[in-house]
């Protein structure tokens, strides 16, 4: 397939990721039906039970139009539901003739490197949470296969090392003359050729939602003299890619929308072009953003382009239309979001989401609710009177509903009491606000002070807490209160394992944050998911293994006016893993180069400690300092585990002495499945 031409632009070699490296993950395990042994003695598990909701889920788009016979995109649906966790398992259910829907529950790694599963009609293959990972290898979808959903997986690292690769055709996921495909939520990067190649007529396929990064050819469309692809591309994020944005090649009906396309400046990557359609490709683009692309829109003198309501900005080159396509909704019905609203939609909304491929829907409906009211509607007028409702040790999830409203007073949720879901019923995570003003400093009734750990407005002591679509805020006033001793002002602390912080604001001022465990030696993981982190000071802290994941980590000035502070403060223990920020926001109303990203707490002054914190593909306001790590109370930073991965932004920075980077290998073990080390986080 003959390509627009240019001189190669990426900037510099990359490593070849190890053959046979897999991502450092225990398997889930969170689908726990009898096991299914099989002629080959597998551990594959299958359902015996109702299949949860998202495994119902159907294709939108061109995939959902009725067609050679087909109606409709529902993959496995019917069929056994089974968990497999390794390539022989993975294998044997998606080359089968009957329907599955195989849920991916932890890292496979791929053997052959470049190994691509030959996958069979009639199959859902998703990813259980964000655990799911295909490492250097993908799926291959064959003439006449049809029917087929691939969703919820991180699908990465076939890269060979050679940027225009020419000898090793490694694909996340091909397609030669199929049908009725859904590619929905899927993270795929860095391989060797193509992360999607939609090839020989194949049609009636969709793809939505999903992050596609770090790799030249990213999605090629066509390899046929024939007009017959229908392709629907809508929500999609690719980012740092430099060709195939994607290229289309004689397709009959393409309908791009809402996708973002964006090339950072500053990186190793820089874009050829976006949006090619080539040939005699009939393309209906609408509402999209392109941000620092060059060459955002071309078309072949053969092609027809009709375009609306995008986004251009900081592009440059060709941006081209003409010619006369199609009304999409002559197909099927869609909506479309305002392009402006694009950047910041798709980089909370893209990827693997915790509450695809687990049973998380089975068990919500399973769940005792206690509601909260103030006005008296509910069962419960505060939400520690439903925190003291929960009976001890309960052994099964009990869901606090709280109605919207400002509930001043402090929560505690105590080690006997796991499973426990504190709820906002409000539209917006803003309606429903738990906060309280105590300090570190604030005088107790009795006697002594609060200390900075009593002084939380919510704190969390059970294992397997929720919270989700709330506000929970320490208002102390630091301003008002400077006589006093102790300003840290804790809005939550958590000191146990599996807590799941989904769609929340966090907001304080110093010491907002602080993710704890039980005890030194006890393992405490906290996953933070689409959310905000609001604070100045140490503001995210602590011992826990914790993943902060595509949220907004929002920076504010002093009480004073002043900017300046630090984002993390890990405390680590020797041999955990300690704080990860990943696909996220760090920005704020603050002065350029005033925040650091972090410095080691070793609490009580423990030279055993050994904190840690990486930054990864997340996007750093200016207002980060070009040395974005430092010491504390006579520990160096350089002594203990402080490192980035191929963050964005004016704040971003190359790697030296005083700004470690991780190589390809290292950040390879530094993944958010790896801190979560067999948990998968599922809503319920």
């Amino acid at each position: 397939m003959s390509e627009l031409r240019s001189t190669p632009r990426h900037r510099r070699s990359r490593t070849a990721l190890a053959a046979g490296v897999p991502l450092a993950l225990a398997a889930a395990g969170t689908l726990a039906y009898g096991a299914d042994l099989g002629a080959l003695g597998l551990t594959a598990q299958r359902a015996s039970a109702a299949a949860p909701s998202w495994a119902a889920d159907t294709a939108d788009g061109f995939a959902s139009v009725n067609s050679l016979g087909q109606n409709g995109t529902y993959g496995g649906r019917g069929g056994q539901v089974v968990t497999v966790r390794t390539q022989a398992e993975l294998e044997k259910y998606a080359t089968a003739t009957q329907p599955y829907v195989i849920v991916v529950a932890g890292a496979i790694t791929m053997n052959p490197v470049g190994k691509e599963i030959k996958v069979q009609s009639d199959k859902t293959i998703v990813g259980a949470g964000t655990s799911g990972h295909i490492v250097g290898g993908g799926f291959f979808l064959g003439s006449g296969v049809h029917n087929v959903i691939i969703r919820n997986l991180t699908i990465r690292d076939s890269y060979q090392g050679i940027w225009n690769d020419k000898d090793h055709d490694f694909d996340a996921i091909q397609m030669d003359g199929a049908h009725h495909v859904w590619i929905d939520h899927n993270d795929l990067r860095h391989m060797a050729d193509g992360l999607i190649d939609v090839r020989k007529d194949s049609t009636n396929v969709t793809v939505s939602w999903n992050k596609l990064s770090d790799n030249n050819k990213t999605f090629g469309i066509g390899w046929t003299e024939n007009v017959k692809t229908d392709i629907t591309i809508h929500h999609n994020w690719i980012r740092e890619t430099e060709q195939r944005n994607p290229s289309t090649d004689n397709a009959a009906h393409a309908h791009l929308y809402n996708n973002f396309l964006e090339d950072v400046p500053g990186t190793d990557i820089w874009s050829s072009y976006g949006n090619y359609a080539r040939g005699a490709t009939k393309m209906v683009l609408e509402n999209s953003y392109f941000q620092g692309v060059k060459n955002p829109v071309i078309k072949d003198s053969g092609a027809a382009v009709v375009q609306r309501g995008s986004v251009f900005s900081g592009t440059s080159g060709r941006n081209e239309s003409g010619g006369t396509a199609f009304d999409p909704k002559a197909y099927y019905p869609y909506s479309l979001d305002k392009a402006a609203d694009v950047p910041g939609l798709l980089k909370s909304g893209t990827g693997p989401r915790a509450s695809i491929g687990t049973t998380a829907g089975t068990k919500a409906a399973a769940a005792t609710t206690l509601t909260v009211a103030q006005d008296g509607s509910g069962q419960y007028r505060t939400v520690q009177a439903a925190v003291n409702a929960v009976p001890a040790n309960n052994p099964s999830r009990v869901v606090i509903a709280v109605k919207p409203g400002t509930y001043r007073e402090t929560v505690k949720v105590p080690s006997n009491k796991p499973h426990v879901t504190i709820q906002g019923t409000g539209g917006s995570r803003k309606d429903t606000t738990i906060v309280y003003n105590n300090a570190a400093g604030t005088p107790k009734p009795g006697g002594g002070t609060y200390g900075t750990s009593g002084s939380a407005t919510v704190a969390v002591e059970a294992d397997d807490f929720q919270a989700r679509n709330l506000t929970i805020s320490n208002d102390f006033d630091e301003k008002a209160n400077q006589g006093l001793s102790g300003q840290q002002a804790v809005a939550l602390r958590t000191a146990a394992d599996k807590v799941f912080l989904d769609r929340i604001i966090v907001s304080g001022d110093q010491d907002t944050l602080l993710l704890d465990t039980a005890a030194k030696d006890r393992l405490g993981r906290v996953y933070v998911s689409d959310s905000y982190v609001i604070g100045n000071v140490d503001f995210i802290f602590g011992r826990a293994t914790a993943v902060v994941d595509r949220s907004v980590i929002t920076l504010k000035k002093r009480w004073n006016g002043a900017s300046g502070g630090y984002v993390t403060a890990p405390s680590t223990a020797a041999n955990r893993k300690g704080i990860l920020i990943a696909n996220s926001t760090v920005n704020g109303d603050v002065s350029a180069g005033s925040f650091h990203l972090g410095r080691p707490w070793h609490a009580g002054g423990d030279a055993s400690l050994d904190p840690q914190t990486t930054v990864r593909n997340t996007n750093l306001s200016a207002a980060i300092k070009s040395t974005p790590w430092t010491d504390m109370s006579g520990f160096s930073w350089k002594d203990d585990r402080f490192a980035e991965y191929k963050n964005s932004g004016a704040g971003a920075g190359s790697a030296s002495a005083n700004r470690p980077h991780l190589t390809d290998a290292q950040a390879a073990d530094q993944e958010v499945a790896d801190w979560l080390a067999g948990w998968t986080p599922s809503a319920s």
